[in-house]
């Protein structure tokens, strides 16, 4: 056995910490001399990461997040001291023999211990019975009292002055002058920026946020000084903070300019100060910004969270061939050197780091003067055809917010900017929109109705973010929804109003029912959440922060009334202009103007608060109505399971009867407690909840399911669209729940063969499509082909044009495309033949757009139509005309091009990085491709996170839908085991919880459903 763990043992005056595998170094600031005075309220429990134990004095209690901290045996990037070889010589009474096995202690070695042990159980019982004493894991401290400290080493092993993730609040920024020269051959950027900080309590350091930037200089400059004093600086990379020591202490209410000057090199990434490579007539280089939300602090030294806002002065010095556009319109170019000259923009307003930009490159603009304001469309020079509609878009959205708000856009320039490499879809930097191009270009040739309406959306998200995000911003990321939810929320109020005929409260519909997918996962999370590292930010950008926040407010503007909530808004932005916002703002101003009859707080705080959302059961019997509401949750593992009284939603109810079942017939119930009952005037037919889906809630009908399946089949047009789709959501998902029969929600769509809206049919094919390929999957497949035969004549009468309403075209486009991906009735054979033609052509014969989709996925199922599609993508200059491409080249069935698909659009050659995610979307469905596109996210685990980032919202899609379609119990044991493998920050994702959730439902699934599906079908 082993006698002896060679273990060293601390002296007395240092922290134990049992949990540490070896004990670290320990610094006792009471003796050592400090290189620079601490405030005492300074001094934190660092979270989560690297530690090092130190020794000082604190005066305040500690925070909940800071008792949680883990084993320091993870010291990352720190330099320690070395240990004390006294210490390690004199260790141990014990001695180990040179044969291994231990010598008998001496009686003196005995009694000594004794007494030691009397003792220490002595001290421990005292502690304990201590009145006023808080016992941890961190040891006993009492409020105003001394207690141990933990302060991280800097990459000098100097003592780094700040533990929290968070920045200190003793000084606060008021404004940048920020220069920087890029240089688009070596592909690296120098800069200086002077930034003017108020000091709110004496302190002698500055901490701000740096990352990857090689810093050569700071000074620090008194308000009355005119001597810039050198100043050392600090660096701690794991949070991406430096400290800049003053040499003197700075006073409360003064101002000092920081000096920095630095240099970096133009990321790789898509993060931060990025280089792009295009090809126009020459290949070019192109660089921009993505600062959202952590980034500004890679292109410059800043105060890089939301609340810190200020103004800034930009100058670029630029190659004199190029043009340079930022938040502010241009003040002045004047020459600086032989072919460089320097831009110096207007002071922007007020506002937070991450909507700082700047953009250099080679662009060519059109543009229209609005309400004072100049609205740009750029665009590199080969595209500028393609940006008209952009343009009317955004001119006429931008009139509509400023009526709606009764708040002027407050710059006189708005440009909008088509980036050739993005990895979102749009960023709404203030004054200086980036899209993704296919956001942004529309060709009136090649674009199809579904593209026109996405460019439209997200010009009408991005327009909303001037006034939600910019003028009024979020305090921290944990309210990122007050951001998110709010545009998309007003990009379908927008569209709704300007642009009816593209029907986009369908879309939101369609939205809508994904989010609540994902929010009735145990991985879900409330729309407003607590959240420190990085990761856990990015994790924010997701389906809960858009589409629940935005569900969240037309449910309230329902329940309101729309002048009542427009007027709410108008409170909002006006008392919280240039500033930052909570999520108990908002209802603040709600508040002022329902004036007492309605408490919004109260109602809302029930769904920002709480994850997931309530199932309502309905029971009817004569005129009296049963309702009941309950937690809708798919997995209920008990040691996740939460008792129903915490799960206790207010939800504005409405229904119709048939009585009634016009709009202005819809009446409301508030329902605040667990149950209760309504007595209609008389009895009634029918009763239909949750009008057109105004409400975040699933209703279960019980026994009235009946009722309504045959309403549906007698007389469907009762119900509006939009309550038809919420049917056919509700009743799949309860069958996936096990609270209704699959056989009762396949009878609720047999009335399909007589709908023609397109709200109903999408969310039909939708869940017809998911069993579909979980069947396929299984090698189902003829089982897989009888369940999508209902959608069979919609798809045989879906002709191969661009006629109709915009809604049935693109309802014509979503069938087509699924019917030509599964060789599904003639569609292969008839699109073959266009493709076959068009390839005769050379690419020239032109397609209808709305079909263009499913005849190039029919054209890549051979070897000669897919080498052709990828010759043409290469060099198309329509980029609607590529995304479609991009997605046929993907549903081919030969192994080797998908893998080399993957593999190119990775290393961003022929294919741009940025269509990754869409790719391996598309090879992750089918048949041939979804082992392998798991296979490729494994391989390429590191150099994807690298790419992308950890937690970013191209990550989270990459992992659920590349594990989607896995339904066996050998798939979630690989899922698991491969993120287990994987860093704690990996693993620890909420996105990988949600793909085992999903996994685990898909088990769930197929076990319930499989045999009853065979005996129907």
């Amino acid at each position: 056995m082993d006698c002896f763990k060679d273990r060293i043992q601390l002296p007395r005056n240092m922290i134990e910490n049992s949990m540490f595998e070896e004990e670290p170094d320990v610094v006792d600031l009471a003796k050592e001399p400090c290189i620079h005075p601490l405030d005492p309220d300074e001094v934190e429990y660092e979270p989560r990461s690297s530690r090092l134990l130190v020794r000082g004095l604190g005066e305040h209690e500690m925070d909940d997040d800071e008792e949680d901290y883990e084993s320091s045996a993870k010291l990352l990037g720190m330099s320690f001291m070395n240990r004390s070889s006294g210490l390690r010589n004199n260790m141990s009474v014990y001695r180990q023999n040179p044969n291994e096995s231990c010598s008998v202690p001496s009686t003196r070695t005995v009694v000594v211990c004794t007494v030691v042990l009397v003792i220490a159980v002595s001290l421990i019982m005292a502690i304990y019975l201590l009145p006023k004493c808080t016992f941890t894991k961190e040891g006993c401290y009492k409020k105003n009292h001394t207690m141990e400290l933990i302060y991280p080493l800097a990459t000098n092993g100097k003592l780094f002055p700040w533990a929290k993730i968070r920045l200190p609040p003793d000084v606060v920024p008021l404004h940048y002058d920020l220069v920087l020269q890029p240089n688009l051959t070596t592909l690296k950027f120098t800069g200086s920026v002077n930034i003017v900080v108020n000091v709110i309590q004496v302190t002698w350091k500055i901490v701000l946020h740096s990352s990857g930037l090689n810093i050569t200089k700071a000074t620090i400059t008194s308000a009355g000084g005119h001597q810039a004093k050198p100043a050392e600086f600090l660096e701690y990379p794991l949070h991406d903070q430096i400290a800049v020591m003053a040499p003197e202490a700075l006073l409360v209410g003064q101002n000092y300019t920081v000096n920095i000057e630095y240099s970096s090199n133009l990321s790789d990434t898509y993060y931060g100060f990025y280089k792009i490579s295009y090809k126009d007539e020459n290949s070019e280089w192109f660089a921009a910004t993505q600062f959202e939300p952590l980034a500004a602090r890679s292109a410059f030294p800043c105060f890089d969270e939301p609340a810190f806002k200020a103004t800034f002065l930009i100058k670029i010095k630029r190659d004199e061939k190029l043009l340079t556009l930022s938040n502010m319109p241009k003040k002045a170019t004047t020459p600086v050197t032989n072919g460089i000259v320097q831009d110096e923009f207007f002071v922007s307003l007020k506002m937070s780091t991450y909507l700082v930009a700047f953009v250099v490159a080679d662009l060519k603009n059109i543009s229209r003067e609005t309400n004072g304001s100049l609205v740009s469309i750029y665009a590199i020079p080969q595209h500028l055809n393609q940006v008209g509609y952009a343009l009317n878009t955004a001119v006429k959205l931008l009139e509509f917010y400023q009526e709606y708000f009764l708040i002027d856009y407050p710059l006189q320039k708005l440009d909008l900017v088509a980036i050739p490499d993005f990895q979102s879809g749009a960023m709404e930097n203030w004054g200086l929109i980036t899209f993704r191009e296919t956001a942004l270009l529309f060709d009136s040739n090649t674009s199809s109705a579904r593209d026109k309406k996405l460019i439209t959306a997200v010009i009408a998200h991005e327009l909303a973010h001037q006034w939600f995000g910019n003028l009024v911003t979020m305090g921290w990321w944990n309210d990122l929804w007050l951001n998110e939810g709010f545009a998309t929320f007003m990009e379908y109020v927008a569209m709704e109003e300007i642009f009816p005929e593209l029907h986009s409260d369908e879309d939101l519909l369609n939205l809508i029912f994904k989010a609540m997918m994902k929010d009735s996962l145990n991985s879900s999370h409330p729309v407003s959440s607590a959240v420190q590292s990085s990761e856990q930010i990015e994790e924010m950008f997701d389906a809960l922060s858009y589409i629940k926040g935005a569900s969240l407010l037309l449910m309230l503007k329902h329940y309101l009334t729309k002048d009542v909530f427009q007027a709410g808004i108008e409170v909002y932005l006006h008392n919280h202009n240039y500033g930052s916002a909570q999520s108990d703002d908002l209802w603040d101003s709600m508040n002022e103007i329902t004036n007492g009859t309605l408490d919004v707080k109260k109602l809302m705080k029930t769904w920002i608060l709480h994850k997931g959302f309530p199932l309502v059961t309905v029971v009817r019997k004569r005129n009296v109505i049963s309702i009941q509401q309950e937690k809708f949750l798919y997995h209920m593992e008990p040691e996740n399971w939460t008792s129903d009284t915490s799960y206790l939603w207010h939800i504005p109810l409405t229904y119709i009867t048939s009585s009634c079942n016009f709009t202005h017939c819809t009446n409301a119930y508030l329902l605040d407690q667990k149950s209760a009952v309504i007595e209609l005037p008389e009895e009634v037919e029918w009763i239909k909840f949750n009008v057109d889906m105004n409400g975040y809630y699933i209703v279960h009908y019980a026994e009235d399911w009946k009722t309504l399946i045959d309403l549906l089949k007698k007389n469907h047009t009762a119900l509006s669209p939009k309550d038809r789709a919420n049917l056919i959501n509700n009743i799949f998902n309860l069958a996936s729940l096990g609270k209704e029969s699959l056989e009762k929600a396949f009878e609720l769509i047999d009335y399909l063969n007589k709908e023609s809206s397109t709200a109903p049919l999408t969310q039909a094919l939708f869940q017809l499509s998911h069993i579909y390929s979980l069947l396929e999957k299984k090698g189902e497949q003829q089982l897989a082909v009888r369940v999508m035969h209902l959608l069979g004549d919609k798809i045989d009468q879906q002709r191969w044009t661009d006629d109709g309403t915009l809604s049935e075209r693109e309802l014509r486009s979503m069938l087509l495309a699924f019917a030509c991906t599964h060789d599904m009735r003639n569609c292969r054979a008839t699109a073959t033949e266009m493709f076959k033609k068009w390839m005769k052509s050379n690419g020239t014969m032109s397609l209808p757009s709305d079909v263009m989709k499913a005849i190039f996925i029919a054209g890549a199922k051979s070897s000669d139509g897919w080498e052709f599609l990828l010759k043409m993508y290469s060099s198309s200059v329509s980029e609607a005309e590529k995304s479609k491409m991009i997605e046929a080249l993907a549903t081919t069935e030969d192994v080797r091009k998908l893998i080399w698909l993957m593999q190119n659009s990775l290393e961003g050659k022929v294919i741009r990085a940025q269509e990754l995610s869409h790719i391996i979307s598309t090879v992750s469905q089918s048949l041939t491709g979804y082992l392998l596109a798991w296979d490729f996210v494994k391989e390429n685990w590191e150099k994807l996170t690298r790419k992308f980032h950890l937690g970013s919202y191209t990550i989270q899609n990459i992992i659920s839908l590349s594990t989607s379609q896995f339904a066996t119990k050998a798939h979630l044991l690989e899922v698991k085991s491969f993120f287990e493998s994987k860093s704690e920050e990996s693993s620890q994702l909420r996105c990988v919880k949600e793909a085992i959730d999903t996994i685990q439902l898909n088990i769930q699934w197929m076990e319930r459903n499989l045999a009853k599906l065979q005996e129907l079908l």
